[in-house]
């Protein structure tokens, strides 16, 4: 039985062909997933005993809030790699997660202000979980500027990987604010400790959307890295040959 070396796979010029193969069967997944999710969602579960169908709204906001944190760990994972073992592709990969991450952190924000205007009867309060995710996003902020304002790349990579690291701090603060702060934010509805807080229906559809929201983000993610290996190795034979081949 041959051994797969999956070590090869940190070479730009072997993960390009094989992002390009993957990313459409993520895309292609996180579609049917959405399309799923809401229909489960928005016309299949019930309405909430106390907010009615206002809170169909944690359909989009749990798995942005889910994808936020999630998406975080990864780069940090992708930029400590890229500085103990000084690999091109980790910074790349670091480069490519950090706006889907602010975008759906951005989301979690929005929709956060949309729910909790009929709950609490405002958009926003500095509450210790809505102010650890706005630090959030802005760290995501940060890591795309700091590597805007960096010409070198190898340098941008170092900089924004300790970054990343420093930042992970905030990660286990935003998810555990509610319980070591008496905060507005309701407490976790799912856990894998008790049964779930809701119906089996919202369920369905909440773990529907974030499988989607996971789909999304890795297909949007190995899309983005091919762009920026081909920014990157620009100058490499490989890249010369891909280029001919399409024109």
């Amino acid at each position: 039985m041959k051994k797969i070396r999956w070590y090869k796979f940190a070479s730009p010029a072997t993960f390009y062909p094989l992002a390009g193969r993957l990313a459409p069967w993520f895309a292609w997944a996180a579609l049917l997933l959405c399309a799923a999710g809401l229909w489960v969602g928005f016309f299949v579960a019930p309405s909430d005993a106390t907010q009615g169908e206002g809170y169909r709204i944690i359909f989009l906001h749990v798995p942005a809030s889910w994808m936020s944190m999630f998406i975080y760990i990864v780069m940090a994972f992708w930029a400590g790699l890229g500085l103990a073992f000084n690999t091109r592709l980790s910074g790349m990969m670091a480069a490519a997660l950090a706006p889907t991450g602010a975008m759906f952190t951005a989301l979690a924000l929005i929709t956060g202000s949309l729910w909790g205007k009929p709950m609490w009867g405002t958009w926003w309060v500095w509450d210790a979980r809505l102010t650890s995710e706005l630090i959030l996003l802005f760290l995501y902020l940060g890591q795309i500027a700091l590597r805007a304002a960096i010409d070198d790349e190898l340098r941008a990579d170092k900089a924004c990987g300790v970054l990343a690291l420093v930042g992970v701090v905030n990660i286990p603060i935003i998810y555990f604010s509610v319980v070591w702060w008496n905060t507005l934010h309701q407490g976790a509805s799912i856990s894998f400790t008790h049964a779930p807080k809701m119906a089996m229906t919202m369920l369905e559809g909440l773990l529907l959307m974030s499988l989607a929201a996971w789909m999304y983000s890795i297909a949007v993610a190995l899309t983005r890295v091919r762009v920026i290996i081909l920014e990157r190795e620009r100058d490499a034979d490989w890249v010369a040959q891909i280029t001919e081949v399409a024109i």
